[in-house]
């Protein structure tokens, strides 16, 4: 997946803001939580990085599609290794999932007030 493709996954998901910062990294949020990364430090370090669930993770690093996201593994992130590692279809779906993922952890009023609720 290109990185301006993977910019536009991220930002078609609901209530989803981009920030710029460290080193030119594009992070993506969701109520001011971050689900994605890409660009800048992630680019250079290998490849996107993203929230996954336990299972996710542990089938991701197994199968040697990604390794445990620097400063985020024990957060249960993941850094593919090569923004080609998955198909366009696979990464758009562990996107969709991390933003849930990330969404399930608002609070309640923060959920309505994005109109996530």
């Amino acid at each position: 997946m290109t990185p301006k493709t993977f910019e536009t996954r991220c930002l078609h998901l609901p209530a989803v803001t981009k920030v710029v910062q460290w080193e030119g990294t594009s992070v993506f949020k969701v109520g001011g939580k971050m689900f994605a990364l890409g660009g800048g430090f992630a680019a250079r370090s290998g490849g996107y990085m993203f929230k996954v669930s336990n299972m996710a993770y542990a089938m991701l690093i197994e199968h040697g599609l990604a390794r445990p996201a620097p400063y985020l593994a024990r957060a249960k992130w993941v850094q593919l290794v090569g923004n080609s590692a998955l198909s366009d279809a696979e990464l758009t779906t562990y996107l969709a999932q991390a933003h849930t993922l990330i969404v399930a952890k608002l609070t309640r009023k923060s959920r309505k007030a994005l109109g996530l609720d």
